[in-house]
């Protein structure tokens, strides 16, 4: 089914295919334990930006692989491209609009030793 979702201001708006019973990772790593994000990784083809390109900025660290991409304006990174799946999408699923989501089933991911568990994520950009 087809979620939207966006950052706070709203600027940054983005369709997504996914069900509508969800799985996401919460990973423990340094970026994603200090801002909350809940990972929600999915195809390529499954995500559409609808606006606000224009309103981003690229952060990159570490390797320079993974592309977190923030708002702006109300600095929210409603999703990024993760190191772990460079041909998909990372939502955070926090960032979807109330009403798709029937239910959300959150899974702890070991991110502080990435390379040791980064291959368990590997399956989720695959159409």
């Amino acid at each position: 089914m087809k979620h939207t979702g966006g950052c706070h201001c709203g600027r940054v708006r983005f369709e997504v295919m996914a069900p509508a019973n969800l799985e996401v990772d919460q990973c423990n790593c340094s970026i994603c334990s200090k801002s909350g994000y809940l990972h929600l990784i999915v195809p390529s083809s499954r995500f559409t930006l609808l606006r606000g390109e224009d309103e981003l900025i690229c952060y990159t660290f570490n390797t320079g692989a993974a592309r977190h991409y923030f708002c702006r304006h109300c600095g929210i990174k409603s999703y990024y491209v993760p190191r772990s799946n460079p041909d998909g999408f990372s939502v955070n699923a926090r960032c979807l609009d109330i009403g798709s989501v029937a239910s959300m089933s959150i899974k702890p991911f070991d991110g502080q030793n990435w390379e040791e568990n980064a291959h368990s994520l590997a399956h989720l950009s695959q159409p």
